[in-house]
């Protein structure tokens, strides 16, 4: 089968590799598209924690089952599905505590097993969700950027009337900005990018102060300081976009936080509960996609997919084997 595949970072082979058997507890899945993420840009460019070598990448992966290891499932040959793409012990106390994502024991596809860019992929049937019907195998590939999205929300414990702040309007962003609006939060996005911007918008004009939660969703450390900045009492600060290795340190006035009481939480990928959630509101019409894929292009043509992300030319990216 044609396969993208990572021997050594800094770059990637396109060619043939055979095609993966389903285990007892497995399936196997024919790949209809995958969503290119930034994440994606940076494993192969430069690493990640998280990464295995030799590796087929992609974490965002829609498509059909074609085989199953054992003949006993809930999942039927044919039926479309979203891979979760964590596989977790549900033993340890992260997984019993709702955190998943935060198991012990993780292994994610992509990174720790073969992922999804590639025209089969072998996926644990306990990660996968069926696609509903009213929505497409294109809609559907946002499930797992909004299935982080929802941690992320979840962990600055977003109400309806908050005031919430989004620095970048990148796909993250975007997606940061409908979810809470969702739930009936007012947010503003803090953009550069002109273009970006447009996709993102219908967001309230508001100012950037008194924020009950402010999410960062670019590596940029300003951004950072203007987030914490904007925070009112008892506003939380969701650590949402890693900064490079080097240059990970920020200052800040613990006084203050005293003072105000306000919260620094992390919000690192996300839970299979996640994934379920973001498929119903996906559905349900409740956060719209469709208008932020901005190009469709063959696995063949990584590289200049690749680029794209790089230089910030699209939204979201879809490609298919």
């Amino acid at each position: 089968m044609k396969a993208v595949w990572i021997e050594n970072i800094g770059s990637f082979i396109y060619g043939n590799i055979a095609m993966p058997t389903p285990a007892i507890g497995e399936a196997l899945v024919k790949v209809t598209v995958t969503g290119l993420c930034r994440t994606d840009l940076k494993i192969i460019r430069v690493g990640h924690r998280d990464l295995t070598l030799p590796r087929v990448p992609g974490e965002e992966v829609i498509g059909t089952v074609v085989a199953l290891g054992s003949e006993t499932s809930d999942i039927k040959i044919g039926q479309r599905v979203y891979i979760y793409p964590g596989i977790s012990c549900g033993a340890c106390k992260q997984c019993k505590n709702g955190a998943g994502n935060l198991c012990i024991s993780m292994k994610i596809m992509g990174f720790h097993r073969d992922g999804g860019f590639a025209e089969y992929v072998v996926a644990p049937l306990q990660s996968l969700n069926i696609v509903p019907p009213e929505i497409s195998d294109d809609e559907a590939i946002l499930t797992e950027p909004l299935s982080c999205c929802l941690n992320a929300i979840e962990l600055a414990a977003i109400k309806e009337g908050d005031k919430v702040g989004i620095w970048g309007a990148g796909p993250a962003g975007t997606l940061l900005s409908r979810a809470s609006k969702a739930l009936g939060a007012k947010t503003v996005i803090i953009e550069k990018d002109l273009r970006r911007r447009l996709v993102a918008e219908g967001h309230e004009k508001l100012n950037c102060n008194d924020l009950d939660a402010a999410f960062v969703a670019v590596g940029d450390k300003d951004a950072y300081l203007e987030a914490i900045g904007g925070l009112g009492p008892r506003g939380k600060l969701v650590v949402f976009s890693g900064l490079a290795k080097n240059d990970s340190s920020i200052l800040v006035d613990f006084n203050h936080l005293h003072y105000v009481e306000q919260t620094i939480v992390g919000a690192y990928g996300c839970s299979y509960r996640h994934g379920v959630t973001a498929l119903k509101m996906i559905a349900a019409g409740q956060v719209e996609v469709k208008d932020m894929i901005s190009h469709k292009m063959p696995l063949a043509e990584l590289e200049a997919a690749l680029c794209l992300v790089e230089r910030r030319e699209g939204m979201k990216i879809l490609l298919y084997p």
